[in-house]
């Protein structure tokens, strides 16, 4: 084997481990968004799962259900998609803007 095909491997090597890394830091990585003023906030990691759900009390005793659950749906799609792009943005750090399937690109 080649020097040059060793390097490939070892730098395939490192890419993979720096990847199997940012996969484990996903879940303690989080974005957060908010809705109505801030009167329903989502907080979703980097696995895009919705971690924590904060609803002001006044928002539920004005019994407005509708309006109530728009604002949950506005708040995790906001939070969702920044996520998203944190771990895009984490993603093009560790692959120098690689674009590499099944890894969030």
């Amino acid at each position: 084997m080649s020097n040059s095909m060793a390097d490939i491997l070892k730098q395939a090597q490192a890419l993979q481990s720096k990847l199997t890394e940012l996969q484990a830091e996903a879940e303690n990585k989080t974005a957060e968004a908010s809705a109505g003023g801030g009167m329903v906030t989502a907080v979703v990691n980097g696995k895009l799962q919705v971690v924590k759900i904060h609803i002001e009390p006044q928002i539920v005793e004005g019994g407005d259900r509708e309006m109530l659950e728009d604002l949950v749906v506005a708040a995790v799609n906001e939070a969702i998609r920044k996520a998203q792009q944190m771990m895009a943005e984490a993603m093009s750090r560790v692959t120098g803007g690689l674009k590499i399937p099944g890894f969030g690109g």
